[in-house]
């Protein structure tokens, strides 16, 4: 997200500001909104074509809107991992797999079909099925002994088993999900060979707790040379634990004033939006909850966005006002874990690219971003000669 830099006010709309990019966050886990900023964009770019955009003295060339390839490029990803895999191991199986694993009752299916489609529709097909996390995992799935995932198909009954090559998560990133099932079904799925996107230890690090300490000083330095690492950080806002060390203090003391605190964001380590705690109304939000819980937070410096005036288009109503955006990039990488555990050897990375971005808006005065909350909207980038 764009950051006015230091001493920059007022944020009058579509005024010209000296701003810098900072990060809001790393999302690992079921990293939505790929196909919907996919289908906006192609959206945007074809209204542009018809010259829509056009008004008196307006004129939108398409060159100025940039293609958006997430759809192709999340496919070819989980594809090179479906070829990684190999051919079935399992004697049982003719067959290897992608395994989409969705919510029950999802209304977000239309971001993920696409990527489904596209898997089944390239020139050398991957065979890819959608089953529901919970029970459906634990009824439909098994391990062999050597820990192949065997997929049965409900449709199949008489055919031999899918062999799971790549377990594609879009579900399980809500703390609701686990129950004793949930659990139970996650376990199978971990406990697989097959590749799983994201690996356990890739999900952790979606946590703002271990996004909090790979932007304190030298964590960076431990996988970058130090002058990559330098441009990193200054990517990074200030971000706090609220634990009893001496920064932690003096997060507690800012989050508990009114004043300070209102240039502040409340994260804990939760996924699927809605969760974080926003200015003023944080020190309400400690005071109603045990100090023990209080570690599991972080406390993030509020980006302070440039402001356009916009006009958004939700499910019931086309309103306009003053906005702010987020940009997203998808990154798409496969790596291979040392054979042996207890080497200081890194992974070796077989596939590393950027897959395509997301662009989000939203009202200024609305704290959260999430689009399936219903926040944010989708949108596109209108790219500018410097």
């Amino acid at each position: 997200m764009l950051h006015l830099n230091d001493g920059v006010e007022p944020r009058a709309p579509n005024a010209v500001f000296e701003t810098s990019l900072k990060q809001v966050e790393l999302n690992t886990f079921s990293s939505s909104g790929g196909s919907h900023a996919n289908k906006v964009g192609d959206m945007h770019r074809y209204l542009a074509r018809t010259g829509i955009y056009n008004v008196k003295d307006t004129f939108l060339d398409i060159s100025s809107l940039p293609v958006n390839n997430n759809i192709k490029s999340l496919a070819s990803c989980l594809a090179q991992a479906h070829t990684t895999y190999g051919g079935p191991r399992s004697q049982e199986a003719r067959q290897t797999a992608v395994l989409m694993i969705v919510q029950p009752n999802n209304f977000n299916t239309a971001d993920e079909r696409p990527i489904e489609y596209t898997l089944w529709d390239r020139e050398d097909p991957v065979p890819t099925y959608r089953l529901e996390f919970g029970p459906d995992v634990l009824e439909y799935t098994r391990l062999t002994e050597n820990r192949e995932l065997l997929f049965h198909p409900p449709w199949l009954a008489s055919k031999a088993p899918v062999e799971i090559s790549v377990v594609y998560l879009r579900a399980g990133y809500e703390a609701e999900e686990y129950n004793h099932v949930g659990w139970e079904a996650r376990l199978q799925l971990e406990n697989s060979v097959a590749i799983k996107c994201p690996s356990l230890l890739a999900h952790i690090t979606t946590f703002k707790k271990v996004q909090q300490a790979l932007a304190a000083p030298g964590a960076l330095e431990r996988f970058l040379s130090e002058s990559d690492a330098a441009t990193i950080r200054e990517t990074f806002v200030p971000v706090f634990p609220l634990d009893e060390s001496e920064q932690g203090l003096f997060a507690r003391k800012v989050a508990c004033d009114p004043e300070k605190s209102v240039n502040y964001i409340l994260k804990p380590s939760l996924e699927g939006g809605g969760h974080n705690v926003y200015g003023t109304e944080i020190p309400d939000f400690l005071a109603s909850i045990p100090k023990e819980r209080w570690f599991s937070y972080i406390l993030m410096e509020r980006i302070q966005p440039p402001i356009q005036s916009n006009v958004l288009m939700g499910p019931t109503a086309l309103d306009s006002g003053q906005t702010v955006s987020e940009l997203g990039i998808i990154g798409c990488c496969l790596w291979q874990s040392p054979s042996d555990q207890t080497s200081d050897h890194r992974c070796k990375m077989l596939h590393n690219s950027v897959g395509g971005w997301t662009f989000k808006t939203k009202f200024a005065d609305v704290d959260e971003m999430s689009v399936v909350k219903g926040y944010g909207h989708f949108d596109t980038p209108r790219l500018m000669d410097p």
